[in-house]
């Protein structure tokens, strides 16, 4: 049942989640707590392992939580589930490309799905800055602000932001690499 549990929950996910990766996030976000597979937390680390990996961040994420929750085979349902939409998508469309190509609706829908796409990808980046930026476990009010913040994140994203002014040809998975370390070193030292 779980392995038909993750196909479908992957499948509604990849059928909404139009613009790629960072799209799937909201969804994610809302699949969570709904699931009990895991947390936000979670979601912000599977992020972060799947922005310094190679390949999709979406198919990634769909892979660990398949794998976290029910093994290799979870993997391969979770990632079925997120890639059947675009599957049947792109054949239904290839079979019909002339007709669709001079459809003034088609197009027109097309044009309406940018800006949410926009907005999806938006939100996902607003929510992972969050995320990743503040403690929401000790955040209670303006007051005890500056307790919330995550302080050695900001720090790095800061030293980051300055570093990537510095050296604007520095290939980013130097940049990516060098934040895993910094990361992993911060999270083994307690901080």
């Amino acid at each position: 049942m779980t392995l038909l549990l993750l196909y479908w929950e992957f499948f509604k996910t990849g059928l909404f989640a139009v613009g790629g990766g960072l799209a799937t996030l909201p969804f994610l976000y809302e699949m969570g707590p709904r699931t009990g597979w895991f947390t936000a937390q979670d979601v912000a680390d599977m992020l972060a392992v799947s922005e310094s990996t190679p390949g999709p961040i979406g198919v990634n994420m769909a892979v660990y939580t398949g794998y976290t929750t029910a093994g290799v085979c979870g993997s391969v349902c979770a990632l079925l589930g997120l890639v059947t939409p675009s599957i049947v998508i792109i054949v239904a469309i290839a079979a019909f490309l002339k007709a669709f190509r001079q459809n003034k609706y088609v197009n027109g829908a097309f044009y309406g799905i940018r800006p949410a796409s926009t907005a999806l990808i938006a939100a996902a980046g607003v929510t992972v800055a969050l995320g990743a930026l503040t403690l929401p476990d000790r955040f209670s009010g303006l007051a005890r602000f500056w307790e919330a913040v995550n302080w050695p994140a900001v720090v790095l994203c800061a030293a980051v932001a300055a570093a990537s002014r510095k050296w604007p040809k520095l290939h980013p998975a130097v940049f990516i690499g060098l934040c895993a370390v910094v990361g992993a070193v911060l999270r083994f030292g307690g901080a």
